[in-house]
C-alpha cells in the first residue's frame, strides 16, 4: 500500500487488534482501503451510520441496528469473518452503557476474526477506554496519491475541446505541491474548478482552495499573492537571498541534499518594508500566505491559550507548504519571561510550544518573523537554529527613496518620468518607505483641492511639513543600527545616511523648502509692474 496509514491499517487488522479508532475527514478514502483489505485477506465489510444501520456487501441497509446499542449487539451475534465500519460513532461513545459494551465486545473481537473499527473526523475517547483501542490518524493524501488523482482528471477530460491538461513536469509539481493538505475530495473538487474557471490547471486557483481551510481555523488569516519584490525598494541583498530559495521546496532541490529552509526573522525600523517583504515572498514562491494574528491565541478559559497554538500549528502544517507570517513578534510575546506572575505562565507556555515546534518541525512551513524591538525579544528566539537567518532593514538610501518615489508614483498612474526622482530623495532624508508613500498622498490632497495635477514640487512642499520616525527616535534607532552591526544581516547594500547626516540634511531640506516656499508668496504678492503713459507719467499696467 502506497500510504503509510493504509499499511498500518492493514497491520493492525491482520494483528487482530479488537477496536480500532481512525480518525480521518475522508470517509471514502478510509472505506476503500479497508474494502481492499477486507477482498485481500477473504473478509466482508459492514458499515454503519445512525441514519440507515448496518450495510454489508449487497449494500441493503439494516434499519433495526440504527441505535449505537443494537449495532454492537449486530456485531456480537454476526458469524461473519468481516470488518466492522461505524462511522461518526464518536457521538455515543461517551454514553456509559455504550463505553461498557465496547469494553465487553474487546475480548469477544480478539478470539474472532471480526475487526471493528471506529472512523470518526475528531478523536473522543473516554478513560474506560483508553487501553482498549488503538487510535490510529490517517493522514491526507500523500504526493503520489495526488498525483493518481491528477492523472485521473486527466485521462477523463483529455478529449474535451477547449481545455489544455498539458503539465510540464515542474508545472505538474507546482500544482501537486500547492494541492497538498487537501482531501482527496478537496483536490479533485478544485482541479475541476482550474479546468472550468482557467481551461487548464492553475496553481493560484488550487492555492485558492486552501483558504477556505485557513479561514474556518479562526485564528490564521489567509493572504492572496498580491504583493511582489518589484514594488519593494531597495532590499537588494534580501531579494536575492529569497531568489536563490525559491526552488527549495521542490523535489529538485531534496535530490540535490538541501534542506528545507525553515524561515526568517526581519527587524528593523517601523515602516522600511518587514510586512510588505513579508507579503512578497508569498508571491515569489507561490506559496500560501498565513498571518498568524498573536492577539487571537490568548483566550480566556484555561487551557485555551496554548490549545490555540497548537491549533494554528497543526493548520499550518495541514496547508504546507506554505509560509507562516507574525508580524511585530515582540508585542504579541512581550512580558513571556515574567509571565508567571502576570498571567499565570500563559504567555511563557504558548512561547514555548512555538519555539519548540519552530526548532523540531520537519513539514515545510516557511516562517517569516518581524520585530520593531529587539531589547525585548527573548534571547532563546534569536539562537542559531530557529530561524535560517536574521535581517536588518534599516531606514532606505537616497537611491532607494528614489525607487520608492518610482513605485509609488506608478501606483497613482502617474508617470515617474515627470518628476525630479534625485530633487524628491534629496528632501527626504530619514524617511521611512511608509512615510514617502503618505508624501505622496498629502502631495495629491493639495493638488486635488486646487483641481490639478501633482508636480515634484507639491511633494517636496509636502515632506518639509512631515517630521519622519528618523528625528523623533533617534536615539532608538542608533540603538538598533549598534545591535544589529554584529547580530544581523544587512537586507540592503546600500547604506543610509548615518543620524547625524540625516538629521543635517533634514534640517537643510526643511530650510530649503521653507525660503522656496517664502520667494513662492512673495512672487504672488508682488505688485503687478507699471508702464509709463505718453506723457510720461506711469501708470498701473492694471
Amino acid at each position: 500500500m502506497s500510504n503509510p496509514a493504509e499499511h498500518e491499517l492493514e497491520t493492525l487488522i491482520r494483528a487482530r487488534y479488537p477496536i480500532i479508532y481512525v480518525v480521518s475527514w475522508e470517509e471514502k478514502r478510509v472505506e476503500d482501503a479497508l474494502m481492499a483489505i477486507a477482498r485481500e485477506r477473504g473478509k466482508k465489510l459492514h458499515s454503519w451510520t445512525i441514519t440507515q444501520g448496518f450495510a454489508g456487501a449487497t449494500a441493503q441497509r439494516d434499519t433495526t441496528t440504527r441505535d449505537p446499542l443494537a449495532a454492537l449487539d449486530f456485531i456480537i451475534r454476526s458469524q461473519d469473518q468481516a470488518i466492522f465500519l461505524l462511522k461518526d460513532f464518536h457521538a455515543f461513545i461517551t454514553d456509559f452503557n455504550v463505553t461498557r459494551r465496547l469494553r465487553d465486545l474487546t475480548a469477544l473481537l480478539k478470539n474472532s476474526y471480526k475487526n471493528l473499527v471506529i472512523l470518526s473526523p475528531t478523536l473522543k475517547l473516554p478513560s474506560e477506554l483508553e487501553k482498549e483501542i488503538s487510535v490510529l490518524d490517517f493522514g491526507l493524501p500523500s504526493y503520489d496519491e495526488l498525483g493518481k488523482l491528477l492523472d485521473d482528471i486527466v485521462r477523463s477530460v483529455k478529449d474535451t475541446p477547449g481545455i489544455s491538461t498539458a503539465l510540464t513536469p515542474l508545472d505538474r509539481e507546482h500544482v501537486l505541491k500547492a494541492a497538498q493538505g487537501l482531501t482527496s475530495m478537496e483536490a479533485e473538487n478544485v482541479f475541476a474548478k482550474s479546468l472550468v474557471e482557467k481551461r487548464a490547471f492553475d496553481v493560484d486557483v488550487v492555492l485558492s482552495e486552501k483558504e477556505q481551510i485557513i479561514r474556518k481555523s479562526g485564528i490564521l488569516e489567509y493572504f492572496p499573492a498580491s504583493e511582489k519584490f518589484a514594488n519593494v525598494g531597495g532590499l537588494d541583498l534580501l531579494k536575492e537571498w529569497m531568489e536563490k530559495r525559491t526552488a527549495s521546496f521542490s523535489d529538485k532541490a531534496r535530490d540535490f541534499g538541501l534542506p528545507e529552509p525553515k524561515g526568517i526573522l526581519l527587524i528593523g525600523v517601523q515602516g522600511c518594508g518587514k510586512s510588505l517583504s513579508a507579503k512578497a515572498i508569498g508571491s515569489l514562491w507561490r506559496l500560501p500566505l498565513l498571518r498568524l494574528d498573536i492577539g487571537k491565541v490568548f483566550a480566556g478559559l484555561v487551557g485555551a491559550s496554548e490549545e490555540n497554538m497548537r491549533k494554528a500549528i497543526r493548520v499550518a502544517e495541514s496547508v504546507a507548504p506554505c509560509i507562516l507570517w507574525l508580524d511585530e513578534l515582540e508585542k504579541g510575546l512581550s512580558g513571556a519571561s515574567g509571565s508567571g506572575s502576570s498571567d499565570g505562565g500563559v504567555t511563557a507556555r504558548v512561547f514555548s510550544t512555538f519555539l519548540t515546534w519552530l526548532q523540531e518541525k520537519t513539514v515545510p512551513v516557511f516562517v517569516v518573523c518581524t520585530a520593531n524591538q529587539v531589547e525585548v525579544l527573548p534571547p532563546e528566539l534569536l539562537r542559531k537554529g530557529r530561524f535560517d537567518e536574521i535581517f536588518f532593514i534599516d531606514l532606505p538610501s537616497a537611491g532607494e527613496r528614489s525607487d520608492i518615489f518610482k513605485i509609488h508614483l506608478r501606483k497613482k498612474n502617474r508617470k515617474h518620468e515627470e518628476f525630479d526622482l534625485k530633487a524628491l530623495a534629496e528632501a527626504t532624508p530619514g524617511f521611512s518607505g511608509a512615510e514617502i508613500e503618505q508624501v505622496v498622498v498629502e502631495s495629491m490632497y493639495d493638488a486635488f483641492d486646487e483641481d490639478r495635477d501633482i508636480c515634484t514640487d507639491d511633494i517636496v512642499e509636502a515632506a518639509s511639513a512631515t517630521v519622519p520616525l528618523s528625528m523623533t527616535m533617534r536615539e532608538k534607532i542608533s540603538y538598533l543600527r549598534d545591535w544589529a552591526e554584529t547580530r544581523a544581516r544587512k537586507a540592503s547594500s546600500a547604506p543610509p545616511e548615518s543620524v547625524e547626516e540625516q538629521t543635517a540634511a533634514f534640517l537643510h531640506a526643511r530650510a530649503q523648502a521653507l525660503t522656496n516656499k517664502r520667494l513662492a508668496t512673495k512672487a504672488k504678492a508682488k505688485p503687478p509692474a507699471k508702464r509709463s503713459k505718453p506723457g510720461g507719467r506711469a501708470e498701473s499696467s492694471s
